[in-house]
Parts: C-alpha cells; structure tokens; sequence
C-alpha cells in the first residue's frame, strides 16, 4: 500500500556541462546539443494526498501564480492520464515547495520540482506509470523536464529530449548566482546567437574526462556569448571566477559555475567569493536522489 505522505522530495539542481546549437528546425526549435549534469542541491517539495481530486500548492512562490507553475500543470498532466489509464478519478495532492533555487538562471528549477512532482505523485497515487511513460508525458512541459525523470547523467540532442546516460565527472561545483534573472526566449532569439556549431559524439565528450579534475574544458555554452552583452553581471562573474578555472554559464545563464577536483578547493574559492558574490558549492550526483523507488530523497510519513 503506498503511503499518503511524502516529505522532504529532491528537486536537485542540473548545469549544462557544455551547450552546443547545432540547428534551427523549420518550427522555430534549436537544434541543441548539451551534457546535463545533476547537483546534490536543489529545492525540497512536499506532497501530502488528498481525496477530493485538488491540485493545491500550499506555499507560494514569489512571481510564479499557482495555476503558471509547472509543478501545478504536471500534476494535472498525470491525473488526466491516470484518468484515462484507469477509467476513474485521480486522487487530489497537496505540494508545499521549499525554494533555493533562484528562477532564470539556468538551473532547472521549476523543471526539477516539475519531475519531482511527477515521480512523487505518481508513486503516492499508484499511477503505474513507467519512466519512460512520464518523461513523454512531461515533454509538452520542457525538455528539461523529462531529463530530471530520466534520472542520470545525460548526453542530450534534438531539442534535448533525446538523451543517452554518459558517465560525468565526479567533482565539487562552485556555482554563482550574479542577481539577474536571464529569459531564455531573449537569448534564443537574438541575432547574434550561434546555430551551426559541428556536432559532437558522446565519445567525444567521454575522452575529455580524464585525471583528477574530470574535466578538462570540453565545448563551450554557445548562448553564453549573447547572455554576456545583454547581462552584464553575467560577464563579470564569468571573469571573477575564470581566475580559478574553466568557468562557464550554464543553460541560458545566468548562473555561472567552476569544476574543482576537491571539496577543500571549492571552499577556498567561496572564501575568497565573500562579499563578492552570492554563492554556494555542490558535488556532482550520478542518479537522482528519486530515482530508485523515491528512497533516499523523501521521509515517508
């Protein structure tokens, strides 16, 4: 029997470890080519059943309506589908949302606690729906959506729905959040974005982790370029932190981060952030904390 209560659900962070555009189809999509990396950090969710067949969120969050939230929309997403799969009523759902996770800067966000939600709903409800099941059913929400349902490491193409698991890098993650939030339509549709860059192989991105680091400087995040001229606290935390290594934004910014082969490096470099900017290191995850049977990231009650 499944419980009625799930607490304290991951909703990890994700970096692009590179973010190439290959393309533009004739619908207007960037044809994309990218390495989704998860971080054990990230917003918690809440879920508690109810019966009357409600999707409440009973936190808020600032600037995001319940009824434009993601998480919102995919619980109703999988009600209709259970609907449909079992002839009958989906039970309802309380969320409560604990957010740290800043909303534009290319983490993940809203489309992490959007799979969590899936995950979680669908284990409290006894929906019956596989991974692959809800990864499709996620896919009109984003297609980072249903990378964080795929729940690995992940080498992704088309419009990054495509993904393959690839072994990432096992390291500690600087990251620093520089106070903008960048809307990725404006970067897509800028002028000067690149589209044609060559496409690469995962073996390609597989032969550049090597020795302590795990990274050694592979592709570039091509929407960066745009994201520098038109946010200039991008561009400044890009330099700040490029003293210490190969730093880089990720998604469509404006969140920029730094791979270091130790804990004890992290740490120095926010030492040395203090006062400078706003934030915080992270270690690389190979799952996502749900992925097996939701059992190491939620305390059932």
């Amino acid at each position: 029997m499944a419980p009625s209560s799930l607490h304290g659900c991951a909703a990890p962070a994700k970096l692009n470890l590179f973010l190439h555009v290959t393309g533009r189809r004739a619908d207007g999509y960037h044809l994309l080519q990218t390495v989704f990396q998860m971080l054990d950090h990230g917003d918690t969710l809440d879920f508690d059943v109810r019966p009357d067949g409600q999707i409440v969120r009973t936190t808020d969050v600032l600037g995001v309506p319940a009824e434009q939230d993601l998480i919102v929309r995919a619980l109703r997403l999988l009600q209709g589908a259970y609907q449909k799969r079992h002839g009958r009523p989906a039970p309802g759902i309380d969320v409560a949302v604990h957010k740290i996770l800043p909303m534009g800067g290319g983490l993940g966000g809203g489309s992490s606690d959007a799979a969590t939600a899936f995950i979680a709903a669908n284990h409290l409800w006894q929906a019956g729906f596989t991974r692959e099941e809800l990864m499709a059913l996620a896919l009109p929400l984003g297609a980072d959506v249903p990378f964080f349902i795929f729940g690995e490491t992940a080498f992704a193409e088309g419009v990054g729905e495509a993904l393959q698991a690839v072994a990432g890098p096992d390291v500690w993650f600087v990251v620093i959040e520089p106070g903008v939030a960048v809307p990725t339509p404006a970067i897509f549709s800028a002028t000067g974005l690149t589209r044609n860059t060559n496409p690469v192989t995962i073996s390609d991105f597989s032969r550049h982790l090597t020795g302590s680091m795990g990274l050694t400087g592979f592709g570039r995040n091509d929407l960066q370029a745009v994201a520098v001229t038109l946010f200039p606290p991008v561009a400044k935390a890009i330099d700040w932190l490029s003293s210490y290594g190969d730093a880089r934004m990720t998604g469509s910014g404006a969140c920029v981060f730094c791979a270091f082969a130790t804990q004890a490096e992290a740490d120095q470099v926010l030492a040395d952030m203090a006062g400078v900017w706003q934030g915080w290191k992270a270690r690389s995850l190979k799952q996502h904390p749900l992925k097996s049977l939701l059992h190491n990231g939620c305390v059932v009650e």
